[in-house]
């Protein structure tokens, strides 16, 4: 798993200089969620953003910071496209646009969205146009507060989506405080398991946990949903767990500081 954990540092940095260049905020979210998308991007989506691959929707939409630069390290969006992040006239706002890439199939941002498309995308695929097409959701623990999530679940296990993996990357908080203080959804994946998914619970920064829950065969007819613990701000040990990341840029001393943590992690890689 070295490979991964180099990939997601590498990510790591070129994540934090967009987000000091552009002056932009959510990173802490973005930091939850960059070693799932390092495994997906890496080892997982089959070739995404052609016709036939493998699709991927982003419902927390504020993470999508995170996405380009995954996209961006792996060889599907270019330098030049991502040095225009946050900028006017960009294709890459701080929630993705759909028709910006072809690795972008729908804008997200208001959460509690991306599951109903996914579920939709993920139907089509399976029992309209039959096809070996598999679809990923990544959600936030924030998205499952939103009625219409639990919606597209009962449709995704009523039509026994088995093409569709849904991952919540629960990090604890959301954009005004804990998730267990705004709105307690715990035991989170005995909700999923009975809503029809077959549910694993694992550690979303331990990326042999993540390729086991990926990879193993539960059952062939029904969806999967992964319930990733995360850490917000995980790899800057001043943004993790702290809400104040959900919305802050950096200062020039803090981006310092942050690329010292983790060119210090890379040293025992």
């Amino acid at each position: 798993m070295r490979e991964f954990r180099k990939d997601a540092l590498a990510i790591r940095k070129r994540f934090l200089r967009m987000h000091f260049e552009a002056q932009a905020g959510h990173i802490g979210t973005g930091l939850s969620c960059l070693d799932l998308l390092t495994f997906l991007y890496k080892s997982r989506l089959r070739r995404p953003g052609q016709p036939g691959g493998d699709q991927f929707i982003l419902s927390k939409g504020h993470g999508a910071s995170a996405l380009y630069a995954t996209l961006n390290f792996y060889g599907l969006l270019t330098d030049e496209l991502l040095a225009t992040y946050y900028k006017d006239g960009t294709l890459l706002p701080a929630h993705p646009a759909p028709g910006a890439l072809p690795t972008i199939p729908a804008a997200t941002g208001s959460l509690g969205h991306g599951l109903p498309i996914a579920a939709g995308l993920a139907f089509a695929h399976q029992v309209l146009r039959p096809s070996d097409t598999r679809v990923v959701c990544l959600l936030s623990d924030g998205d499952c507060n939103e009625g219409s999530v639990w919606e597209a679940a009962m449709f995704a296990a009523h039509h026994r989506l088995a093409n569709l993996t849904v991952i919540v990357d629960a990090n604890g908080l959301q954009g005004f405080g804990r998730t267990r203080d705004v709105l307690d959804i715990e035991p989170l994946a005995r909700k999923w398991d009975t809503f029809g998914f077959d549910t694993i619970e694992l550690d979303g920064h331990d990326f042999e946990e993540i390729r086991d829950a990926l990879t193993q065969v539960i059952s062939k007819d029904r969806p999967r949903c992964l319930i990733a613990r995360t850490i917000k701000g995980k790899g800057v040990s001043f943004m993790e767990n702290r809400l104040e990341w959900h919305y802050l840029p950096m200062k020039p001393e803090q981006f310092a500081e942050a690329m010292r943590e983790l060119e210090k992690a890379g040293e025992s890689l």
